[in-house]
């Protein structure tokens, strides 16, 4: 499909109407290997579901441009297109030979997309997506709805290029995210408890005020955008062996598989997902697109409930291998990269580098990797709690409850004992009303160590000097 075929069918969402429950509707166009292929010549359009009593339609508006039926497969002339168009509006990012080389036994490359203007990748597909409007949308405006990445990308080259911009985010959204929209002049509109809650007021806005939807990962022009990054990679890196990319509603990786698998077909192309949010592993198990019930998750920007029609036929044909990464490896990943790359990022973006520290890509051990650091948009808050969750799963980070002597200096030697070893104290916190013996005190500990052999040293000395001494959890990236 050539996505330049579609402007001008971009027109403001429309309702029509699905046949009512248990009546016949038409059949897909043939698949291969479970995806049906585009058909160009059919303008997209909205459509509306039938519910409530007999005879009451309640019309449920859709994105034009994802129709289960009937998936748009971007080429590679879309990404190329995609390309020139926004060299002059995106930053062209680094591509380096990461520290972790020599710790993994891996040559491993960074690709450093958290250096947009904006902080992410989004920037790509936004753009080159508003450059191809006609005039017309252009004047009238887009909409979109996001948790905050796609909408910052949108909301900042929307005001570059004179385009009026409004997001619908959700109330769970980050609040320095709303507030750079804000700062790009968007109309901002906070609402709806999750992503699918504001997609569909999105969608009702753009019906009710003739406004764009954009699709911030299943337009064709978003994933053609994004696919630019696979340019790149094969200009920077030589030889690459495989390249890794976080996968949320599947627009990143679309684009990037179907740049890389034409420049370089022996690549392979690897997915990764958190376990919290792992729909487009469940998309692979049931053969298409599924809503899946995400939960909280580090990785906010992979948050997306289900994978695009577009991005999900798009990838299926060049994908080599999907993974899911559990949130410690995450929040360690993040942790490594501030401490080694002196990079800060989100959890999408440290989820490739989760994914080999997990053992989960083994089998390039010895090979050229690049991950896609596609992210830095993390909330303060929750940076500090990453860090410290990686901290902890690490080993280095330790929580123990010891029962000392209430007599005088029974506390201080505890204290003066873990000074000697070198841990530090993060809290204490002291219990006597719920042990029954009056002459002793339980001790709550939180202390930090620098390593996993020092925190080892350390419970064996505590064990050697008290009777009681219990220690939490063992460390989810320590095994023995």
């Amino acid at each position: 499909m050539q996505v330049s075929s579609v402007t001008s069918q971009m027109a403001s969402v429309k309702l029509t109407t699905r046949p009512p429950v248990g009546q016949a509707k038409s059949e897909p166009s043939p698949a291969t290997n479970g995806i049906s292929s585009s058909n160009t010549n059919d303008t997209p359009t909205a459509t509306a579901t039938t519910t409530g009593t007999a005879g009451a339609t309640e019309p449920e508006i859709v994105d034009p441009f994802c129709n289960a039926d009937n998936p748009q497969i971007i080429t590679f002339q879309d990404v190329t297109s995609a390309a020139f168009k926004i060299r002059k509006g995106v930053e062209l990012t680094p591509c380096v030979k990461s520290h972790f080389s020599d710790l993994i036994d891996m040559d491993i490359y960074l690709k450093k997309e958290f250096l947009q203007f904006t902080g992410s990748f989004k920037e790509r597909g936004a753009r080159y997506a508003l450059l191809m409007l006609s005039d017309e949308q252009k004047r009238t405006g887009v909409i979109s709805a996001s948790l905050g990445n796609h909408a910052q990308g949108l909301s900042y080259h929307g005001w570059k290029l004179g385009i009026p911009v409004t997001v619908v985010m959700p109330m769970k959204a980050s609040l320095m995210k709303i507030q750079k929209c804000r700062n790009y002049h968007a109309t901002v509109v906070v609402q709806g408890a999750d992503m699918g809650e504001a997609k569909r007021i999105a969608l009702k806005m753009a019906h009710d005020r003739g406004l764009t939807y954009i699709n911030g990962y299943d337009h064709p022009h978003i994933m053609s955008g994004q696919g630019t990054i696979g340019l790149e990679i094969i200009e920077q890196v030589a030889d690459i062996d495989a390249v890794v990319v976080p996968v949320g509603g599947g627009g990143l990786i679309a684009g990037v598989a179907t740049a890389i698998k034409n420049l370089s077909p022996n690549t392979k192309i690897i997915g990764v997902e958190s376990e919290k949010c792992p729909s487009f592993t469940r998309a692979l198990e049931n053969g298409g697109p599924i809503f899946v019930a995400n939960q909280e998750t580090l990785a906010d920007g992979l948050a997306v409930p289900q994978v695009g029609y577009n991005a999900y036929a798009t990838t299926v044909p060049l994908m080599d291998k999907m993974v899911v990464v559990k949130e410690e490896w995450i929040a360690l990943a993040i942790l490594r990269l501030v401490e080694l790359e002196k990079c800060v990022v989100e959890g999408a973006g440290a989820a490739g580098l989760a994914a080999i520290m997990a053992g989960h890509l083994n089998e390039f051990i010895g090979k050229r990797v690049v991950l896609l650091i596609c992210g830095g948009n993390i909330d303060t808050t929750m940076f500090g709690k990453c860090l410290e969750r990686g901290m902890a799963a690490e080993g280095r980070l330790q929580r123990f409850t010891v029962t000392v002597s209430d007599g005088p200096g029974g506390v201080a030697k505890l204290c003066n004992l873990l000074a000697k070893l070198g841990v530090s104290i993060k809290d204490i916190m002291h219990e006597r009303a719920f042990i029954r013996d009056i002459h002793h005190v339980e001790v709550k500990v939180i202390c930090e160590t620098r390593d996993w052999e020092h925190s080892k040293e350390m419970r064996k000395v505590l064990q050697e000097t008290y009777s009681k001494v219990h220690f939490y959890d063992m460390p989810m990236a320590i095994t023995e």
